[in-house]
């Protein structure tokens, strides 16, 4: 304790203190600063023990009356929490200092040291420094109590997608990741043609369906449950439904639109291929090289299926090229592509070498083929196709074969791949055995297509050397190591990986 006053004129001299009589100089209460302790303790009415409650599952504390809080060791959150504990009993002293002493972090105890000051005795000022002892005490809080009693969620988002490949996922996957919106969820189960995201908040679920609606071509429904109504309050306990619906059409798909629709586009073709799926789905007419963005509203009032799935996709060989250089487009025509050349192509399928049946097409692949490639495409020749547009078309418009993508080696892309994605924590609910040909047909969709990878986070795999060779050099595109990340692993300082703040 110590005593504080106003600075007294040189000249003036000690007094004797009226209880011990040692000299001192002048102050209002005429003792020594000993004697007045003895008298008069300011920090009496502030408690020096006082328990805060912390959560272990989600590893918050209490702010009373129901608030749960993140706070570190330490940090300025930990300490205004602490000093509201306080501030009922503080209102007659004045906070001058406060700051935490150091504490095992397995003790349950946190100790912060103050500093008050208060008016005694005819205005005197006295100073005191004392400890204060917090004790943690564990308490589970509303939101793990739920997930604990299995009654945890109060709104799902359904999110599905009437395909057989899952490529529009996966990139829906990389982008949650990226903006970190899996965080809030409860759960996330994996399930046939969907996955379904729990939240313990409907706020939670509607961020996420907003999102949804901006990065994918989709639309959404919302339904509600009434689980408990109380008729003294007037409260009702609901759980709430999104369900999400994205487009059926999927990169690397052939599709047929109504004439309508593709004349609204610049009066492109009806038979196109989808290059991409982000916000828009995006196409191109492989005649023309003619290219057009569908948003979700203008698919849901003119919606046309896919053609056909990426299983029957074939391969063939390429047996004569001829490049288009200039090529007229009708009156009212849209834009062009300026990244694909077009080219007439006479191909051969692998599977009918040893005979001479070879099929003309006009493709917007001229760019990447050379006699003697292998290019995946299908064969509409030889399919039955039962599409209502596709049954309407003129038979002369129709192609024989339609060109997808040029074919590399899948064994020698894995091999010399140095480069990894990250994936969501969730329950695998009846998962088909195609899904693994199915994530490696998305990472090179990641190679080959530099606007895809902006929106997706690469990390470098640091555990896998490529292998290079001159031989195994065949001009697959590749993801540069400028575009990588470097993973980050954080260590706590006693060696752990992501330690707990308290264990028990």
């Amino acid at each position: 304790m110590e005593y504080i006053q106003a600075p007294a004129p040189s000249s003036q001299g000690n007094i004797l203190c009226c209880t011990c009589g040692v000299p001192i100089p002048p102050n209002p209460a005429n003792m020594c600063v000993a004697c007045l302790r003895t008298q008069v303790d300011i920090s009496e009415g502030i408690p020096k023990q006082v328990t805060v409650h912390f959560c272990k599952q989600c590893e918050r504390y209490l702010q009373p009356p129901a608030t749960w809080v993140q706070c570190a060791l330490e940090s300025r959150e930990l300490l205004a929490l602490c000093l509201k504990k306080l501030k009922s009993s503080m209102t007659k002293v004045r906070l001058i200092d406060a700051g935490f002493l150091w504490t095992e972090p397995h003790s349950k105890r946190i100790k912060l040291k103050l500093t008050v000051q208060k008016e005694v005795m005819n205005g005197a000022i006295l100073q005191q420094v004392f400890v204060v002892e917090f004790v943690v005490q564990y308490q589970m809080c509303d939101d793990c109590h739920r997930v604990e009693a299995k009654d945890f969620w109060k709104a799902v988002v359904q999110v599905r997608q009437k395909t057989v490949h899952k490529k529009t996922f996966y990139y829906l996957e990389q982008l949650i990741l990226k903006h970190k919106l899996h965080q809030n969820a409860l759960n996330i189960k994996e399930i046939h043609e969907g996955i379904d995201f729990y939240y313990g908040s409907k706020q939670h679920a509607q961020k996420m369906v907003d999102f949804l609606q901006c990065t994918v071509p989709c639309r959404s429904k919302t339904s509600q449950r009434l689980i408990s109504h109380d008729i003294h309050s007037n409260t009702y306990n609901y759980k709430s439904t999104f369900s999400v619906e994205i487009v059926p059409v999927c990169k690397d798909n052939v599709v047929c639109l109504s004439p309508r629709l593709a004349q609204s586009l610049g009066n492109m073709g009806q038979v196109c291929v989808c290059v991409r799926v982000t916000s828009t789905i995006h196409l191109i007419d492989p005649r023309t090289l003619q290219i057009a963005e569908v948003d979700g509203n203008t698919y849901w009032r003119n919606p046309f299926n896919s053609l056909c799935n990426p299983r029957q996709l074939e391969e063939f060989i390429v047996m004569d090229i001829d490049i288009i250089r200039d090529q007229k487009l009708g009156a009212g025509a849209g834009m062009r592509s300026n990244k694909h050349t077009l080219a007439d192509v006479w191909v051969q399928k692998t599977s009918e070498m040893n005979t001479s049946q070879q099929y003309h097409c006009r493709t917007f692949l001229g760019h990447l083929l050379n006699i003697g490639d292998l290019v995946m495409g299908f064969d509409f020749a030889n399919s039955n196709i039962n599409d209502e547009y596709w049954n309407q078309m003129n038979p002369h418009h129709v192609p024989d074969v339609v060109l997808i993508k040029k074919s590399y080696d899948r064994t020698r892309r894995v091999k010399r791949r140095n480069w990894k994605l990250q994936e969501m924590a969730r329950d695998r609910e009846g998962m088909d055995t195609d899904d693994e040909r199915q994530y490696q047909d998305f990472l090179e969709d990641l190679e080959e297509d530099e606007a895809l990878r902006k929106n997706v986070n690469i990390y470098r795999d640091a555990s896998k050397i490529p292998v290079e060779s001159d031989t195994d050099d065949d001009g697959a595109p590749r993801v540069s190591l400028m575009e990588m990340l470097e993973e980050l692993s954080l260590n706590d300082a006693t060696g752990g990986e992501g330690a707990d703040m308290m264990t028990d």
